[in-house]
């Protein structure tokens, strides 16, 4: 393992979990990629922002549809819980209001340009929320679009959006919202909330996967002060945005697949960008003090028993600053050694094999929702029992737990469930949007 950050940014490790060994003419290698940044932030020690707002900004989007006043709770929580994430701004970030229905309208400063955060602007942008009232429709991606050109209208290290919507997308078409977050990937992260019931789940969990961010249900209003001011503070900790992982894979080698799989999963193999010969990088957005594990499988070349070979490089790579050349932060090996020992090449890296099953665990769960959706009640027993199995042997107590608000458990070893015959709408949508929230492995 290698390191290369510098002071000024958050300091980069790359650890590698794997069992390199594998039997005569073997040719699957998995890893565990282990990437922490500290001194980011997250935990206190927060980059300084530079007064012209240079370091970080921030575009809060509030749906302002019509339905957002049914109950008129979700209006009153929206403008507490953007007072709240505004409060929390730091000094010197740039950031500004938007109020989203089928079209965009920039809130604050209103000026199509960013404010500074100091006690003057936070108290105007406060101010400025008894102007956010109800009505109209949800076409999200003309909020993500002006966003993006609010972000771009100042010079950010750190550019970030949180989005919040009570609904569903319904006056613009898929391909439009998905036109808007292509247009958008990789340049500005997005935390997207769903507040209430009436909201499509795939809509706003798509959202924060295309933008690198989170996504969430806050079923009661009430608490979405506490929400936002939780995200706000975790942007505020971001200490160096736009990293990638970069893998190199000598000649002969392919790539199966590259996953994010903790805290969430998330399959990156797909955003490759070629990144010089043999080489790809696989977003990762914006760092701050935190850890998250990565998977990588590859297939090398047949070989013989005593061969050994590297099976792939894993680099953490940063723009520059300055405008030059990528920067790499950190590096790791995975390697290939070929061995007759069969109790060695047989041997399953307890990593490899805890992650495997919680990626199986984020599929199992939307499948059996999705079945259970269509009325197809024995596909959905299955899958969920099978959810309970791995939710349970892998340690996932926060995805057991819910789970048992939609499945009666007999035995979570066996994973022998039944179907409840009624259900809370929150409580399957909690489900859905946190299927892929993942437990860390012991180590």
């Amino acid at each position: 393992m290698a390191n290369f950050s510098k002071s000024t940014v958050p300091q980069f490790s790359v650890d590698v979990y794997q069992n390199e060994f594998l039997p005569e003419g073997g040719r699957d290698v998995s890893a565990i990629v282990t990437v922490t940044s500290t001194g980011g932030g997250t935990s206190g020690r927060r980059l300084s922002a530079p007064a012209d707002g240079g370091g970080a900004g921030v575009v809060i989007m509030v749906d302002c549809s019509g339905s957002m006043d049914y109950p008129a709770t979700k209006m009153r929580g929206a403008r507490e819980a953007t007072a709240a994430a505004i409060d929390t701004l730091r000094d010197g970030t740039a950031f500004a209001v938007v109020a989203g229905t089928h079209l965009a309208k920039e809130v604050y400063p209103g000026n199509g340009g960013l404010a500074i955060a100091d006690a003057r602007t936070r108290a105007e942008a406060k101010e400025s929320l008894r102007r956010l009232s109800a009505g109209g429709g949800t076409a999200i991606g003309t909020w993500l679009r002006l966003a993006d050109r609010l972000l771009s209208s100042a010079a950010l290290t750190i550019r970030h959006g949180i989005l919040l919507t009570d609904g569903r997308n319904e006056h613009e078409s898929p391909q439009e919202l998905r036109a808007a977050l292509d247009a958008c990937a990789g340049r500005f992260t997005c935390d997207a909330r769903g507040v209430g019931t009436d909201w499509e789940v795939k809509e706003v969990t798509g959202i924060a996967s295309a933008l690198l961010g989170t996504a969430d249900i806050v079923a009661d209003p009430a608490a979405l002060a506490a929400d936002f001011t939780a995200m706000m503070e975790h942007a505020m900790g971001k200490g160096v945005a736009d990293v990638a992982l970069r893998l190199w894979t000598p000649v002969g080698v392919e790539i199966a697949f590259v996953k994010q799989v903790a805290p969430t999963v998330e399959d990156l193999t797909g955003r490759r960008t070629q990144a010089g010969p043999r080489a790809g990088d696989y977003p990762t957005g914006s760092w701050g003090d935190e850890s998250r594990d990565y998977h990588v499988s590859v297939r090398v070349p047949q070989a013989a028993v005593g061969q050994e070979m590297l099976a792939a490089r894993v680099s953490l790579i940063a723009p520059d600053p300055l405008g030059g050349d990528p920067r790499p932060l950190s590096q790791g090996l995975v390697r290939a050694v070929w061995t007759d020992d069969l109790a060695m090449s047989t041997s399953i890296n307890p990593q490899v094999a805890h992650y495997t099953g919680q990626a199986e665990l984020a599929d199992v769960i939307q499948q059996g929702l999705d079945a259970r959706k269509s009325g197809d009640h024995d596909g959905a027993t299955a899958k969920l029992g099978r959810a309970v199995q791995l939710a349970a042997a892998s340690g996932n107590a926060d995805t057991a737990k819910l789970l048992s608000k939609v499945v009666d458990v007999v035995d979570a070893a066996t994973g022998t469930v039944r179907l409840k015959a009624k259900v809370a709408e929150a409580d399957e949508m909690t489900l859905e949007t946190r299927s892929t929230k993942t437990v860390r492995v012991k180590r």
